[in-house]
């Protein structure tokens, strides 16, 4: 029997701040992002500002924190650093198993850089569906929602993550919030920076209070 989240009295869920990448306009080229990798790209000035603003809502939960857990990229750990000053918590404890979904071969392309480049494998995404496409070198969705499920089922108490978008929709996955079908269209419809979502323990398992709130950012 899984017993994901049996521990957790509460799970705060907080997506980073914007990052350059997010930042990035939209040109129609090939490629988003160069010259770094993914676990690298940092925080703009507006997602450090969005951080504080998450630290603010979130010192005024009740009850606090018993864990907090980050993962262990650089735009994850600039809002968690920046939100904690807000809180008192237990020290930050860092996990890769909360990253971001790794793409593989198409790290840095846009949809057009995938259909130019990778015409075989645009067409086998086209396919597949991007819930279960699995990039060269990369991870499917529910490659990550396996990792999930391990560090779900170490969780215990009243939880605070730093994460990413995708590991937000899958543990609404996870938890049952959502249906395969349901989570495809959740692919293209991403979770707002700094957003924080929360589930909190009821008679029938963890039930979801909150979704996607940026209420705190203005």
């Amino acid at each position: 029997m899984d017993a994901t989240g049996a521990g957790l009295e509460s799970l705060t869920m907080v997506r980073h701040g914007q990052s350059t990448v997010n930042a990035a306009p939209y040109t129609g080229a090939e490629e988003f992002i160069t010259g770094t990798r993914d676990a690298d790209v940092p925080l703009t000035e507006l997602g450090a500002a969005q951080a504080a603003a998450a630290g603010r809502r979130l010192a005024g939960f009740d009850p606090g924190f018993d864990l907090v857990l980050c993962s262990p990229y650089l735009r994850a750990r600039e809002t968690a650093r920046i939100a904690l000053v807000f809180l008192s918590t237990p020290p930050v404890h860092f996990d890769e198993r909360i990253r971001d979904r790794e793409p593989g071969v198409l790290f840095g392309l846009t949809r057009i850089g995938i259909q130019r480049r990778y015409p075989d494998e645009f067409r086998e995404m086209q396919r597949s569906g991007g819930f279960y496409h699995r990039p060269p070198g990369g991870e499917s969705w529910p490659d990550v929602a396996l990792r999930l499920r391990a560090v779900l089922r170490e969780m215990h108490g009243h939880v605070l993550v730093f994460t990413h978008d995708i590991a937000i929709v899958l543990t609404r996955y996870i938890f049952g919030d959502l249906s395969e079908a349901e989570i495809s269209v959740q692919t293209s419809a991403q979770v707002r920076n700094a957003s924080i979502t929360r589930w909190e323990r009821g008679d029938s398992g963890m039930r979801l209070t909150s979704y996607n709130d940026t209420s705190h950012l203005g």
